[in-house]
């Protein structure tokens, strides 16, 4: 039996560390907080590359938890259990920011037959520790997202809320 997923617009679940949908008030000062329209924008190209895993880059502020921008990316390796950045994407998307005032502050990718949780693959992968990795599960009928940090190979899970 597939996933049966809406290719219009996408409703999305974003789930806490303590596995609880996300709040839109307070929160940890190490959370991300993604505006409803990349929120949106993730979960649609999720949908969209569905049988492959998607992927993209977010932007913000330098230094801040804050993603105001999403630069969907083309995965390379066309597959259903990993991904890689287009070199050419993740440069446009570096120098679009950069014009804009932002920086790339994390990735997002997609994962469409696994819980929204770090591989081993993806940990091995993670460039960079002050990095959101940012990952849509396509598990169940609605797209859920969870966010970590991974530092030193550790896996951390990071609150994300919706502004």
């Amino acid at each position: 039996m597939g996933v049966r997923l809406r290719r219009d617009r996408c409703p999305v679940t974003l789930t806490a560390v303590n596995g609880v949908p996300e709040t839109r008030d307070g929160g940890a000062s190490d959370s991300l907080v993604i505006t409803d329209q990349v929120r949106e924008a993730m979960a649609n190209l999720a949908v969209s590359e569905y049988p492959l895993e998607a992927c993209g880059l977010m932007a913000g502020a330098p230094g801040s938890n804050e993603i105001v921008r999403f630069f969907p990316c083309r995965n390379v390796d066309q597959s259903a259990r990993v991904y890689t950045i287009d070199p050419r994407d993740h440069l446009r998307a570096e120098r679009t920011a950069e014009d804009e005032g932002l920086e790339i502050r994390g990735v997002m990718h997609s994962h469409t037959h696994t819980e929204a949780y770090p591989s081993p693959t993806d940990v091995a992968a993670a460039p960079d520790p002050d990095w959101h990795y940012l990952i849509v599960t396509l598990k169940r009928e609605t797209p859920e997202m969870r966010t970590f940090r991974i530092r030193g190979g550790q896996i951390t899970e990071i609150e994300v809320r919706a502004h």
